[in-house]
């Protein structure tokens, strides 16, 4: 007799909490109807439920995601970029303290080899029926963020097949979370058959029906909560999967739940309770401007200069949401106007490279342009604005030479630039991506950069 094992998933909420609600009753109702009709149901997430921008997680430490996630019944989960390496070691080391459900994270250690207490490598779940489940995590490979963190994360396709081999005599099933993006997926599907469904995460891809690769059925539903995954697994009296359905629900289609506003607005109450720390007083207003010279940026800018101790720095204006009024400045306050959980990183640089970098910067395309992802939680780019860094420029406008701390700039010297990380993961220079000589400093973001300038100035 053949058996039905029912497997919904959601990955990459980013603490977007607005369809919270209705995805939990609908987990809810689906656990009920599974019970009644004696079939397995199984709930996961594949990670980034957490997301610091959001006041809530920011107040509790991304404790508050967990109790969601207890509430609404999920079973296994694995960790994403944002639980792994926007929060402090500390943060994550407590994260999943009173969590109800099982983390399975494979390719996490701490520094001295062993395993997190917290995460597993994977767990066999056994259905009423017998057949043998394996869960196994597996998330993004940042090695040197991780690192300067304080952990340690292992070669995904490395520690995959270490895992499996442990698995070969286990399991009938095999169900990956892979918080890796979907063009991992696809390699893991080529390279391991042995995997039966790849529940995905990361790029935010959308697989409406699934994607059969090799004999793997990989899986995605996208982002914030807009979509909820169900994967349908038949099973023979064998263990042997005969065939596999996959397709998503749309939230928007949910029912909406009495209340919802309220309980949305009840979260922003409880993170912003949490942030009222005063963290300065201003004897008056601190102006933002996107696309004209204001003061905020200027300050930001020399903050993190100085904080770093590097030769020079430059950011973009949009990443200040708003000014600051005069008065007292809580932590609320900052993590309103920078809610990004971006990092400074210096950069060594020859001057000839430099000097390449900030005529990059100078892009005249750049100011209005929109950003999505890398950590930016803004809306535009916003003027370049620098620190110890100016420009000599002809009549006509064009730079005729750049000086560096009040000296033209020595295409010979080594020189240290820290710009937000953001310019280090995309597209806007190549250079800085593929560069070999950078320093993520963390776990500090922009805004306890800021904290710290407007304290001590």
């Amino acid at each position: 007799m053949s058996e039905a094992i029912h497997i919904y998933h959601t990955n990459d909420l980013h603490s977007h909490f607005e369809k919270w609600p209705r995805i939990e009753a609908f987990l809810r109702s689906r656990q009920q109807l599974h019970v009644e009709t004696g079939e397995e149901c199984l709930i996961l997430d594949i990670g980034d439920h957490v997301d610091r921008w959001h006041p809530y997680t920011e107040g509790t430490h991304g404790k508050g995601n967990i109790e969601l996630l207890n509430e609404a019944g999920y079973q296994y989960v694995t960790i994403g970029n944002n639980e792994g390496i926007t929060m402090t070691y500390e943060d994550l080391d407590s994260l999943y303290e009173k969590a109800d459900f099982k983390v399975l994270a494979a390719n996490i250690y701490q520094q001295n080899g062993e395993r997190p207490k917290w995460a597993l490598p994977y767990e066999i779940h056994t259905t009423t029926s017998g057949t043998r489940i394996a869960m196994l995590g597996l998330t993004a490979n940042f090695q040197k963020l991780y690192s300067a963190l304080g952990w340690k994360v292992s070669e995904p396709f490395i520690e995959l097949e270490q895992q499996l081999s442990a698995l070969k005599s286990k399991a009938d099933i095999i169900v990956l979370l892979s918080h890796l993006g979907i063009h991992d997926d696809e390699r893991i599907a080529a390279d391991f058959p042995v995997v039966d469904v790849i529940l995905g995460a990361h790029t935010h891809h959308i697989l409406h029906h699934g994607k059969v690769v090799n004999q793997s059925l990989l899986c995605g539903a996208g982002k914030y909560g807009f979509y909820v995954g169900h994967v349908e697994l038949t099973v023979n009296e064998i263990g042997e999967v005969t065939d596999k359905k996959a397709w998503l629900y749309d939230t928007n289609e949910f029912n909406e739940i009495e209340g919802e506003s309220k309980w949305e607005q009840s979260l922003l109450d409880v993170g912003s309770q949490a942030l009222q720390e005063v963290v300065a007083t201003l004897p008056e207003a601190l102006e933002t401007q996107w696309f004209t010279p204001s003061i905020l940026p200027d300050i930001l800018c020399k903050a993190l200069r100085e904080w770093s101790s590097a030769d020079c720095a430059f950011l973009n204006a949009g990443l200040l949401l708003e000014g600051l009024p005069k008065g007292k400045v809580t932590k609320a306050d900052l993590h309103r106007i920078l809610p990004h959980p971006i990092n400074p990183c210096v950069v060594s640089l020859s001057g000839s490279q430099l000097k390449e970098i900030i005529m990059q910067s100078l892009n005249p395309e750049w100011p209005h342009m929109p950003v999505k992802g890398f950590g930016f939680r803004g809306k535009i780019m916003g003027n370049m604005v620098y620190d110890k860094i100016d420009f000599i420029k002809t009549n006509n406008g064009l730079v005729k030479y750049i000086l560096i701390d009040g000296e033209k700039l020595n295409p010979e010297k080594q020189y240290k630039l820290v710009l937000p990380d953001m310019f280090t993961f995309g597209y806007f220079f190549p250079h800085l991506q593929r560069s070999q000589h950078k320093e993520y400093l963390m776990p500090e973001f922009l805004r306890d950069i800021l904290a710290w300038k407007l304290k001590t100035d």
